[in-house]
């Protein structure tokens, strides 16, 4: 059988792998310059070599792996300063799409940021930095989805997974917290106001407040 007929055959597989290869890099079970192996991938996942190799070209592509030469794959490591310059390429991308959720905001959709902003300020009150993060998360692919433009939230996604681990990194930051909790207030309720240009502000505001961070920890 051919390699592309294996891909035929198995590609929910695959992109169920790849989705589990991503979320095992982000959430630290595999170190940044940590090797891949396809065999003890394959093995871990009870996958198939060829699903195991195309899952890896697929994070290759998003940036998440890197091939080396005659070695395979590893988990590619991302400095501080490449982690400043995916976020100041967000910026763009985010004020966007913060913009567009807040014209396009559904009575639904309201409700369920309301739901967040309620969790946010909890998480913050009581010091749960993990689901003060999680909530973070959920909020940011919140306003992707009501932005309701494909391309803006394909190249955030892409880029957000790249930085991820500083992102968290910073979540824990002494006093971080109460500082960027309130941006993140401010955005649930600019959009809740359906006020597309105090959306677009205060986004901007908290995204150029997050590259300020990042320098002090270069």
């Amino acid at each position: 059988m051919t390699d592309l007929a294996v891909e035929s055959r198995e590609s929910p597989a695959r992109a169920d792998l790849t989705q589990q290869l991503r979320d095992a890099i982000l959430g630290g079970e595999f170190a940044p310059n940590q090797r891949l192996i396809e065999a003890d991938i394959s093995e871990r996942y009870d996958a198939s070599r060829a699903s195991v190799r195309l899952a890896l070209l697929n994070l290759t592509s998003e940036g998440l792996v890197e091939r080396l030469p005659n070695r395979g794959a590893r988990v590619r490591a991302i400095s501080v300063k490449e982690a400043i310059e995916i976020v100041e390429v967000r910026v763009g991308l985010e004020v966007l799409c913060a913009r567009k959720a807040a014209e396009n905001l559904t009575d639904e959709g309201a409700e369920t940021l309301r739901s967040i902003r309620a969790g946010i300020t909890d998480a913050v009150a009581s010091g749960n930095l993990v689901e003060y993060a999680r909530l973070n998360q959920e909020m940011d692919g919140l306003i992707r989805d009501y932005s309701e433009h494909e391309t803006a939230t394909q190249l955030l996604e892409r880029l957000r997974a790249q930085s991820a681990r500083h992102q968290f990194r910073l979540a824990f930051l002494p006093g971080r917290a109460t500082q960027s909790a309130p941006e993140h207030i401010a955005i649930i309720d600019a959009i809740l106001a359906r006020d597309a240009d105090a959306a677009e502000r205060v986004t901007r505001v908290h995204l150029e407040g997050i590259v300020e961070v990042l320098r002090g920890l270069d």
